[in-house]
């Protein structure tokens, strides 16, 4: 691991807010309740770091859409809320924040006593990355993703009814005693070869469709329905938004205000 790219992420995390023979559910891996043990493995996509920082937007339309900011392209989602907070009305700003990606993390993962299923792809929130850049960052840890030093890692799980929320929670500790990834050089090879990108297993939302579901969200005809998305750190969302029109006598509807803020080409991205 590139040290320097591990600490600039490291640093820009703590800043307060402003396949292998992995194939369809398996790809994806989440620990258990109670102890499990991985090896994060290098990944084959990034030399410098194994984590992939991915933008998502949850309960605008179905399904959750990745952000086409992760691709170097306009999102419509966060154009709209950049034109919201040009306005001096709290709901404005309100709404805004709701409409910023939220980001989740991705590392590729072997998991001990799963070895034969190969690499597989486990994401998770800011406090276990923090976790595993500050063990990146210890000298006395190091590179644990080294396939001849490095190091397992340790999570222990815990359910709700200790965590007293409706969510697990995980914890990574490493491993006292360093260890090869593998002691068959083919498994490794193997396992350094066959590895999904993350950013290829979402598919991407034209903006026209991102664009129309963000007018569904903001002028709903449906009380939600069972099943719908929703991000779970927000309350409903407040779709009563307002915006400064005194520059014309026309009264305009809600639709007909999203779409005057689209009339400005800006490709200026906040990320």
């Amino acid at each position: 691991m590139d040290l320097d790219v591990i600490k600039q992420r490291l640093e820009a995390l703590q800043k307060p807010a402003s396949t292998g023979n992995n194939n369809g559910k398996s790809l994806f891996w989440k620990p258990s309740i109670g102890k499990q043990t991985i090896r994060v493995v290098p990944s084959k996509f990034n030399k410098s770091t194994p984590f992939s920082e991915l933008y998502f937007h949850y309960g605008i339309g179905k399904p959750v859409m990745i952000s086409p900011i992760n691709f170097g392209e306009k999102d419509p989602l966060v154009e709209f809320a950049k034109k919201l907070r040009q306005t001096d009305n709290p709901e404005n700003w309100k709404l805004a924040k709701k409409l910023e990606p939220k980001v989740r993390y991705f590392a590729p993962v072997i998991v001990r006593g799963m070895e034969d299923e190969g690499v597989k792809i486990w994401q998770f929130g800011k406090e276990l990355y923090s976790s595993f850049l500050q063990m990146a960052m210890d000298e006395e840890v190091g590179d644990f993703t080294d396939v001849m030093s490095g190091r397992d890692i340790k999570l222990n799980t815990e359910g709700p009814e200790m965590t007293g929320t409706k969510y697990n929670r995980t914890t990574a500790s490493p491993s006292m005693k360093v260890s090869p990834l593998s002691e068959n050089g083919g498994e490794v090879e193997s396992w350094m070869d066959n590895q999904v990108d993350p950013t290829s297993v979402f598919k991407q939302i034209p903006y026209d469709e991102m664009k129309a579901a963000l007018e569904s969200w903001l002028a709903p005809e449906d009380d939600p329905q069972e099943g719908d998305i929703i991000d779970d750190e927000n309350e409903t969302p407040q779709t009563n938004y307002s915006l400064n029109t005194s520059t014309s006598n026309v009264k305009q509807t809600k639709l007909d205000k999203f779409d005057s803020l689209f009339d400005e080409e800006d490709d200026d991205l906040p990320f």
